[in-house]
């Protein structure tokens, strides 16, 4: 089964990637390592957050769209990016998410697999 790690960065997080960059990459692309040897990890993607402000666009109902600067969900966590796993179960998924060794929010999203 596919899941979504879903990785938001958070105040610590941003704290400890600015005062060692280099350590906190070595540790993060250590556990990613660990992923794709155990066969686990099928992709992902990094997001730019420091650099770029993203955009939000919200659509209504009636088809009227509002753009803002932003994220959709302000607050201390921002979205970083996302690893899609192949595990047997959402325990297992669970327990790679948790192995991180980074200060980081996961959400763990089962992906819909079509029919």
């Amino acid at each position: 089964m596919k899941y979504a790690l879903v990785i938001f960065e958070t105040d610590e997080s941003r704290r400890r990637i600015q005062a060692d960059r280099a350590a906190y990459r070595k540790e993060y692309e250590g556990w990613i390592g660990n992923l794709a040897a155990a066969g686990k990890l099928v992709g992902g993607e990094a997001l730019e957050t420091e650099h770029i402000t993203p955009a939000t666009v919200r659509t209504t109902a009636d088809g009227t769209s509002a753009v803002t600067d932003g994220p959709a969900q302000a607050g201390e966590e921002t979205l970083g990016g996302w690893f899609i796993i192949e595990v047997a179960d959402r325990a297992e998924a669970l327990e790679l998410a948790k192995s991180l060794p980074t200060p980081e929010t996961i959400e763990i999203r089962p992906i819909l697999e079509s029919a």
